[in-house]
């Protein structure tokens, strides 16, 4: 098993669409055997949730996530945990020990908003690739 963690200064990293880096961890009958901080190679949902499948995720543990990026790791067979805040070594614990606080309906906060506001375009809109 495989997880990733959007990853900023050791906590989850809030914005899917904007993560840097990812913790990885690599999972062996229930335990965490070893971890590394990559760094992605682009930005936008399609691109990270392709970051994701290229490098074996199957399971992503998160802040806020929209719409189009949960399709993307859907298709990818990624499982998805957002919505989770704190820290990243935490968060993988608490996964592992079936105790993690999540949001099966996560979203980024600027998702709350309407796509035709200029502002907020940005976020999804353009990005969904199906």
């Amino acid at each position: 098993m495989k997880i990733a963690v959007t990853y900023e200064n050791g906590e989850v990293f809030q914005h899917f669409g904007h993560a840097e880096q990812f913790k990885m961890y690599y999972v062996e009958d229930g335990k965490v055997i070893s971890s590394e901080i990559v760094s992605t190679d682009g930005s936008g949902h399609s691109a990270i949730a392709q970051f994701l499948t290229d490098n074996s995720v199957d399971t992503l543990i998160c802040g806020g996530i929209g719409g189009c990026a949960q399709r993307a790791l859907a298709e990818g067979n990624i499982k998805l945990y957002g919505g989770v805040v704190g820290g990243a070594d935490d968060a993988v614990l608490a996964l592992l020990s079936n105790s993690l606080v999540f949001d099966p309906d996560a979203k980024c906060s600027h998702h709350a908003h309407s796509h035709s506001e200029g502002e907020h375009h940005h976020a999804c809109g353009g990005h969904c690739h199906h």
